[in-house]
């Protein structure tokens, strides 16, 4: 769950996991619908998809034994990678190994003033020999914990805490920073930079390029480089909020449910169709597809509400929110393969994503005249407004008492 995740948003997903699913048997026997229920709002969902799968396999392949060093971890578990089979071969274990996430990278960076691409696969590599090398052969569990730690509170991105740092002493990123301060007739005593490690062979592969000189304004953030990112694809959908308001029982909305592979799989959402960013045909093929799961419907009644842009890890998609409410029609009772009617209550705890969340608040928005926005999102209405979404928790107050509550609370990071 911490994989893309702040602790803030984690902690109550947590604790109704551990709950529902306290074993891992408990958890093999549940359904892929109820864990992405559980799941709905944390985004990257393949995780908890993947997780059910590894319980699946412990308990059916692997005698009910969790696999204990990094190696078997990584290779017969679906899901894990290197770093989260460190992990745990190390805290749950106390095998001698390292682990490599966004805080020691960032850590080991500064420490050994490497300046290049951490996402070079030489630098990376060069970075978990580093954190084995450095990992303590005694409690290897809490030197990695520390280390992320580390990270995480003291030697942050943007706005490290220097001063309070207990390898302050050791880090030439902090050392390259007292240097540049000085005049240029001083120097000051202590071990090369990286960047000095190679005057006589070119450029070494550790070593920022030429082009990107030292920033005095910035720091030991100088280090580690940024890497250069592919802006997300963007991708424009029409999706439809489809309403019964005077269904038998009470009024339902219409969700469908997306493939079990590609993006958000498995999870429910409205009605919705790729299209044009132009809007050409939009409307025209929305009803072809709200037809195709409710049958004939009267194009008349279906309206624009507004948009909602939502960044996912590599796609920026715009959805074009309609809605539709079929007053006076009979209720349609039928109800195609794929497809449901919930009530309003049902659909906040139904298996879907963060982003048809934050639709149905257009839709809602215009029924009540008001209409909210969230982290990362734009809803073009003109009342929409922004909430602060919650910051990083530090670690005491991860582990003081926590009464959950019943109700899933909306994930404000990134899907």
């Amino acid at each position: 769950m911490l994989q893309q995740t702040q602790v803030a948003t984690v902690i109550d997903y947590y604790t109704r996991w551990m709950q529902k699913w306290p074993t891992l048997q408990d958890l093999a026997s549940a359904s892929l619908e109820e864990v992405n229920q559980l799941w709905a709002g944390l985004g990257y969902y393949s995780r908890g998809r993947r997780l059910q799968e590894g319980a699946r396999k412990v308990v059916e392949e692997l005698g009910g034994h969790v696999p204990r060093t990094a190696e078997t971890l990584q290779r017969l578990l679906p899901g894990v990678g290197r770093y989260t089979a460190g992990a745990i071969a190390s805290i749950a274990f106390g095998q001698v190994t390292g682990v490599v996430d966004g805080n020691v990278v960032r850590v080991l960076c500064r420490v050994r003033g490497i300046g290049a691409d951490p996402s070079n696969t030489f630098v990376s590599q060069q970075l978990w020999s580093l954190a084995q090398q450095l990992v303590d052969p005694a409690r290897p569990g809490d030197f990695n914990q520390a280390a992320m730690e580390l990270g995480a509170i003291v030697c942050s991105p943007q706005h490290p805490h220097c001063s309070q740092c207990p390898v302050q002493s050791l880090c030439r990123a902090h050392q390259r920073v007292e240097r540049e301060r000085l005049p240029s007739s001083q120097s000051l005593p202590g071990s090369p930079d990286v960047e000095e490690c190679a005057p006589n062979t070119g450029q070494c592969q550790l070593c920022a390029p030429p082009t990107e000189p030292w920033d005095q304004t910035l720091g030991v953030a100088n280090f580690p480089r940024k890497a250069s990112r592919k802006p997300p694809r963007e991708e424009c959908s029409a999706t439809c909020v489809l309403e019964q308001p005077r269904a038998p029982g009470g009024a339902r909305i219409l969700l469908v449910q997306r493939p079990n592979s590609g993006l958000l799989a498995g999870l429910w959402e409205f009605p919705s169709v790729t299209v044009d960013p132009s809007g050409q045909h939009q409307r025209k093929a929305l009803l072809q597809e709200l037809q195709n799961w409710a049958g004939p419907l009267p194009a008349t009644h279906l309206h624009h509400l507004g948009q909602v842009v939502h960044t996912f890890s590599h796609i920026k998609l715009t959805y074009q929110v309609y809605g539709l409410a079929l007053e006076g029609q009979a209720p349609v009772t039928v109800t195609a393969p794929g497809a449901r009617w919930l009530t309003r209550e049902e659909f906040h705890t139904a298996a879907v994503s963060t982003a048809m969340k934050k639709v149905f608040r257009v839709y809602e928005g215009q029924q009540s005249g008001t209409c909210k926005s969230s982290k990362r999102s734009q809803v073009s209405t003109p009342s929409s407004r922004k909430k602060p979404s919650p910051g990083q928790q530090v670690l005491d107050r991860f582990f003081r008492p926590h009464i959950p509550t019943d109700a899933p609370r909306p994930n404000s990071a990134a899907q």
